[in-house]
Order: structure tokens, then sequence, then C-alpha cells
């Protein structure tokens, strides 16, 4: 079976974020478990790069500004990646106040920063939760996150 990088970060988050740290700083170590788990090298090296731009961008966050007005129009390659049940469940999670300006662009980055063609619903799950992990000062926004795929309490989302 051919896996992506989603699969292998979600492996990481799965398996190492919470309770290893110490792996996933090193990432030679990190690489050695991911193949002996069965992902391929190349696979690995990309979802590696993924978490290592989302660790550069997240200092962006502090220069973002939310008009709290604003709404937000999706480009085309967004709306391909993003379907319409993932867009309802990003407004879901910002109007919830799970989600701010800065962390749902941040977020909508990461997904655009895939080699997927879509995602799904639980997919885009994981990814919020991958990102308000690595965001400092979004612990509430991430218990709150993990409250709702653990619950599965979702609702409508558009």
């Amino acid at each position: 079976m051919q896996h992506t990088v989603i699969d292998v970060l979600i492996y990481i988050f799965e398996h190492y974020a919470e309770d290893d740290s110490e792996v996933l700083d090193d990432h030679d170590r990190l690489k050695v478990l991911l193949r002996e788990a069965g992902f391929e090298p190349a696979t690995v090296r990309r979802a590696l790069d993924w978490l290592d731009e989302l660790a550069a961008n997240a200092p962006d966050l502090d220069a973002a500004t939310d008009s709290g007005s604003a709404m937000r129009c999706y480009t085309p390659e967004e709306q391909f990646r993003l379907d319409a049940t993932c867009r309802g469940f990003l407004h879901y999670l910002e109007t919830n106040g799970v989600l701010e300006f800065a962390s749902r662009e941040l977020i909508i980055d990461r997904v655009m920063a895939l080699d997927v063609k879509s995602i799904d619903v639980e997919q885009l799950k994981w990814v919020v939760l991958m990102v308000l992990f690595n965001l400092p000062g979004y612990e509430n926004a991430y218990f709150s996150m993990e409250d709702i795929v653990n619950e599965g309490a979702h609702g409508v989302y558009h």
C-alpha cells in the first residue's frame, strides 16, 4: 500500500507527539522508526519537511490581523482540496472560537502543502490538531479540538 504524507503525519501524531517529544526532535531516529513502521523514505522525508515548515510558519501568526467582519474566499485550488464539508468544518471551528483568523490560515496553508488531491473532514481534523499542537499559546484551542474529535461533536458545518 502506498502511504501519503498525511498517513505519516497522523502516525507520528498518534505515536509520538504527546508522549515522546524527544523522538520528534531527533529526525534521524524518527526516520528509522517510520521506516520500520513501513513508510517509504521519500514520504517520510516529505512529512518531516511538512512539520519543519509548520514550525517555521508558526511565528507569522503574530503578524496576522483579523478584521472580524472579513469573509474568507477560497481559491479554486483550495476549493478543490477542501470540499464544502471541510470548508464548513473550518467555519464551524472559527465561529465556535477554536480557530482564529491566523490559525485558520495556517491550517489552510498546511493542507495545501500536502501531497494529496483532496482531503476529507477526518483528515482535516488531524491537520487541525497537528497545527494547534504546534502553536504556542493555542493549548485551549487544541484541547477544544481534541474534545471535538474524541466526542464526534461537530454537528452541521455549513
